[in-house]
């Protein structure tokens, strides 16, 4: 699936089932909990904190894909063609950085 497919199938289903899209502020709001979720795994799973009885089950994929969704109804909603915007952000990091972590040492072994 592409970016494009991905955002023409957020759209179809917010329209389908989610009525309309909820205002950008909510969304930013919906999207920095999702990140938290997000958060919590990796600091659990890969990190030093431990899982609590209450953390039932946590699935990190289905968490970055709650991210995903949000970030894709922020894209919709304001008019962003994530796909361009993905390919000339990629563009600007590769000529910014194309050489900047070969030389640094903090990432050699």
């Amino acid at each position: 699936m592409t970016i494009k497919q991905a955002q023409n199938k957020v759209d179809d289903w917010i329209k389908k089932y989610g009525v309309r899209y909820f205002n950008e502020l909510t969304n930013m709001a919906i999207l920095t909990e999702e990140v938290g979720e997000v958060a919590r795994i990796i600091a659990r799973q890969y990190g030093e904190q431990s899982f609590k009885k209450s953390d039932r089950n946590p699935e990190l994929a289905d968490e970055l894909a709650d991210v995903l969704f949000v970030l894709i109804c922020i894209a919709n909603q304001t008019g962003i063609n994530l796909e361009d915007a993905f390919k000339k952000n990629l563009e600007k990091k590769t000529e910014r950085d194309k050489n900047r972590h070969f030389s640094n040492k903090k990432l050699k072994k």
